[in-house]
């Protein structure tokens, strides 16, 4: 056995459970759903399931579901064995709960009510992508499923185009050529992305490349499993010495050598003290 019964501090556990391979639980999550007072799940089968892989008992407690669609009163079930100074360990099927899964009400007024609300932290399938697809991670937003219907996706899309970061997305396999083909059109056919299949799975893949070349590669296959997609952040535009000077220039115009040396160095992505002195040499040589 590779967890530890003891008492828990009456409070709310996150618990991060395994987005495949079972052996990725923590030896913390294992020790928390062994402990609890109250085990809820997002799908009790599934939970039951790895508590009998991991050699973890029940021993009479009962696992409650808690998801998507439950009432308010099972959430209101939860709150309510908090009131009463019970450890209740909440997890999602698969991954971190509040990551494109249940959980936000139940944390959020469990935190209003003044209860202690901790994680057990582990896998999510977020992070794992990250890791894999071999874009930029200094910054990046996820942005969960995208809209069903293909102009809202699309609009969804554009609103996206600027953000200075890694995009992560989850897709189904019946939407993912629709989507790549959306996303190909909307932010560009050149722009570098992933296509990360069943992560810590039997059948993991990882597809990286242009967006047009993948929308291409899928034409010529089917996919199964769980995707995560990422897209690169929009580059910046490559800038001759013209151009910039033509743009100090401009900003000179009605800015102060300072101001006008911040703005352009945001915009173009250079140097801001080889933009200062430029608009210095030109502010002098007018």
């Amino acid at each position: 056995m590779n967890y530890e019964i003891k008492r828990l501090t009456p409070g709310l556990y996150f618990v991060a459970t395994p987005i495949g391979t079972a052996r990725d639980i923590t030896l913390r999550a294992l020790d928390v759903l062994a402990s609890a007072d109250v085990i809820a799940a997002e799908d009790t089968r599934s939970l039951r399931r790895l508590l009998e892989i991991h050699g973890v008992p029940l021993n009479g407690r009962q696992v409650l579901a808690y998801h998507d669609h439950s009432s308010p009163g099972a959430r209101a079930k939860l709150l309510d064995l908090l009131a009463a100074g019970k450890s209740v360990a909440y997890a999602s099927e698969a991954g971190t709960p509040l990551i494109a899964d249940p959980g936000y009400h139940l944390s959020k007024e469990a935190a209003d009510a003044g209860h202690q609300v901790t994680t057990a932290p582990g896998p999510s399938a977020v992070i794992s992508a990250l890791t894999l697809a071999g874009l930029p991670t200094d910054a990046f937003f996820f942005e969960g499923f995208l809209p069903n219907s293909k102009s809202a996706r699309r609009n969804k899309l554009d609103s996206l185009r600027e953000i200075p970061g890694t995009l992560v997305f989850y897709e189904s396999p019946k939407r993912l050529a629709d989507m790549l083909t959306d996303a190909a059109d909307v932010l560009g056919a050149t722009r570098s992305a992933a296509v990360c299949r069943e992560i810590t799975k039997k059948f993991e893949e990882v597809k990286r490349g242009p967006l047009g070349d993948l929308v291409s590669d899928l034409e010529k296959s089917s996919v199964k499993g769980e995707i995560v997609v990422l897209i690169d952040r929009a580059s910046k535009q490559e800038l001759g010495q013209d151009d910039i000077e033509a743009a100090v220039r401009k900003a000179l115009e009605t800015m102060s050598v300072r101001d006008a040396a911040e703005t352009v160095a945001q915009a173009t992505g250079q140097n801001k003290r080889k933009i200062y002195a430029l608009a210095l040499n030109l502010k002098s040589s007018v």
